[in-house]
């Protein structure tokens, strides 16, 4: 990634890059646009994920409940002299904040929020006594124990209480089903069905929590529990509720917030404390948030609009696109561990 070297250097790393080929074309394209020095380093567990092939250098590292997982982090933060680690995907999160003080020995800053803020987030059943706190609108629920199937309204949602990526969710129409589900989904939390639309909330804070933006999108269709077409909306409301959600928690960094609605008002049910899988539509939608986080952490000065100055009703739609590997380059990408 030629650069200019005049700026100083602040290098990145991202776990679970997966899929996220755009967000880090967004991180390569604000390098570029601020003349900043450094280098994006992905790490994930399989070495056809495909945005390992557009990082910078890619790592292959073990999986995220081995004892070799977080000392392997360590050195790669060494090795690159990271500035900043990002999580992708939500198991990462608990294990970044609880190991946060051996990885930022080594100068990196681990930009996830503290522990007693994972605690509550990963648990949807605290999550929704958060919101309730906070006077925000939040759909009824109940955990299996504290209803009656044949007493509450019909139908009802039901998930697990520390699930992500919309696995193990359920429509439940009837006791029987109800029954049924509390059984199989693990652990689980029932909640008053929300037709929607669904709202999925991008609320960019700088390293010391200040709110630099919230963008909020309309999600139309979603594939793999991420969206695949989206709007763009504007609601004050829900910015207004956005901004206290991230003043409360604290939120440090980047953080999604999830919403329905029920009779136009917004009602709260998910906090996912990293950068969303839809973040590319709010970029296109002039929100610059990898540019903003990375000036931010090289104290370069750049201009940040005031909240909800972005672009309304900018649609995303979504496609594949496929990067072909010979055997050779498979086995070459699985090497890269340390």
């Amino acid at each position: 990634m030629a650069r200019h070297a005049t700026r100083q250097s602040v290098s990145v790393l991202f776990t679970s890059v997966g899929r996220r080929v755009e967000l880090m074309r967004a991180f390569r394209e604000a390098y570029e646009t601020l003349g900043l020095d450094g280098k994006i380093v992905g790490v994930d567990i399989d070495p056809l994920a495909p945005a390992l092939q557009v990082v910078d250098h890619p790592y292959i590292v073990p999986r995220l409940n081995s004892p070799e997982f977080i000392p392997t982090l360590v050195e790669i933060c060494r090795q690159e002299k990271i500035t900043l680690v990002f999580p992708l995907i939500d198991p990462d999160i608990p294990i970044l904040a609880a190991n946060r003080t051996i990885l930022e020995e080594t100068g990196a800053r681990v930009v996830v929020i503290s522990s007693n803020a994972v605690a509550l987030t990963a648990d949807k059943w605290l999550t929704n006594q958060f919101f309730e706190r906070l006077g925000l609108p939040t759909p009824r629920s109940w955990l299996p124990a504290q209803c009656d199937p044949d007493e509450i309204d019909y139908p009802v949602f039901i998930k697990p209480r520390r699930g992500s990526a919309a696995k193990s969710t359920f429509r439940v129409s009837d006791p029987e089903e109800l029954r049924f589900f509390s059984r199989y989904v693990p652990d689980p939390i029932i909640q008053e069905y929300l037709s929607g639309p669904e709202i999925t909330n991008d609320v960019i804070c700088d390293l010391e929590g200040e709110v630099l933006s919230v963008v909020s999108r309309q999600r139309i269709e979603v594939r793999w529990g991420e969206v695949a077409k989206g709007v763009t909306i504007y609601n004050p409301d829900i910015i207004d509720a956005c901004v206290q959600i991230a003043r409360a928690l604290p939120a440090v960094g980047p953080i999604t917030v999830q919403c329905m609605m029920k009779d136009d008002v917004p009602h709260f049910t998910e906090i996912n404390a990293r950068l969303g899988g839809g973040l590319p539509l709010g970029i296109a939608a002039g929100v610059d948030s990898p540019k903003w986080l990375l000036a931010k952490a090289a104290g370069i000065a750049v201009d940040i609009p005031p909240l909800g100055s972005y672009q309304r009703d900018l649609y995303l739609t979504r496609f594949d696109e496929s990067f072909f590997l010979t055997k050779d380059d498979r086995a070459q990408m699985a090497s890269r561990c340390l």
